[in-house]
């Protein structure tokens, strides 16, 4: 039950990534049927967050609220020119649990876990760590 680090390369300076696959292969190599999944970003200008991944308009629309809600210039005090992306990662938020039953991950049918990057494009990290319930 080792935490396991991976790579992710966003495409651009907003960036949703669709994770479910990878989160559902990490938590069947493990072998663990009844436990939590937590998925942990360790960025502060990147997060996580469970939606519908089945139409990907959603993403869309929820990147497009982000950008209007917390804008690129806004007057901020930090001045290395991120901080609309330090505030959007602190709206997602940095983890999230899934449980897992009989093997599986317990999402809803139209959800799937989404990586969120808003400081792109680059390569980042997410990790993985299941435990057991049994």
């Amino acid at each position: 039950m080792k935490a396991r680090q991976q790579s992710i390369r966003t495409q651009g300076r907003t960036d949703f990534v669709d994770i479910t696959g990878m989160v559902k292969e990490f938590v069947a190599e493990e072998g663990i049927s009844d436990g939590v999944c937590f998925v942990y970003v360790p960025h502060t200008t990147a997060g996580v967050t469970i939606n519908e991944n089945a139409d990907p308009s959603v993403p869309e629309d929820v990147i497009g609220v982000l950008e209007r809600l917390v804008p690129w210039e806004a007057g901020y005090r930090h001045t290395e020119g991120n901080s609309a992306a330090h505030v959007k990662a602190s709206l997602m938020g940095s983890s999230v649990a899934i449980p897992v039953d009989n093997g599986r991950l317990m999402l809803g049918t139209w959800q799937g876990v989404f990586f969120c990057d808003f400081d792109g494009p680059r390569t980042r990290k997410v990790i993985l760590k299941v435990t057991s319930g049994e």
